[in-house]
């Protein structure tokens, strides 16, 4: 099955822990540029960088991107593209992924995944990816965020702290942990109606 997307970069230049990371050089192009380049690498019909820095409006749109121009006031990406999807009309069934700013190494393939996901979950309204969490230091590291899921697959609940806690029997350093510990990647694909309820 092919589903037909966009892909939005919600960006600002005010990040809290490096404020100008997406106009740093990784290998002599700025890191919004390198994510835009693996939103092409996906069957995205559209991709827009919805943005409210000038700066970032202006480095996207010389390599030939596509801008959408937000407020600045928004607290998550979420809320930018709510605000970019609402400025654009997009139609209610539509699928967006939200691919943040900060992700130059996400691989078109798994963008497609995401939408795929969705698009074929026909009672889910969004869709997430996490991975199996493989690195001990992993576990208890606060910014990776880490994911409960269910038999099917579908998320239960998200933390920064070590989760599902293990209290007796803990992986040594060199072991692979259980395939139930798994690691969030921040990928999203939401359907543009819940996004409308879910900011709301």
């Amino acid at each position: 099955m092919t589903a037909a997307f966009d892909v939005i970069i919600p960006a600002r230049y005010g990040a809290s822990r490096l404020p100008g990371k997406l106009l740093r050089d990784i290998a002599g192009k700025p890191m919004i540029h390198r994510t835009y380049e693996r939103a092409l690498e996906s069957k995205a019909e559209r991709i827009i960088v919805a943005t409210d820095d000038d700066g970032i409006a202006r480095v996207v749109e010389s390599f030939g991107g596509t801008v959408c121009r937000t407020q600045s006031e928004h607290a998550t990406g979420t809320d930018r593209i709510a605000e970019t999807v609402e400025n654009l009309s997009f139609d209610k069934d539509r699928i967006i992924v939200n691919l943040q700013g900060d992700e130059p190494c996400v691989p078109g393939g798994l963008i497609d995944q995401v939408a795929e996901c969705l698009a074929g979950a026909t009672e889910a309204e969004m869709a997430t990816v996490s991975l199996p969490l493989v690195r001990h230091e992993d576990m208890n590291d606060p910014s990776v965020v880490k994911v409960v899921v269910d038999r099917r697959g579908y998320a239960l609940y998200f933390s920064r702290a070590p989760i599902p806690f293990v209290r007796n029997d803990v992986p040594p350093d060199n072991v692979t942990h259980p395939r139930y510990m798994r690691r969030h990647i921040g990928l999203y694909a939401y359907r543009v109606g819940y996004l409308r309820r879910f900011v709301s």
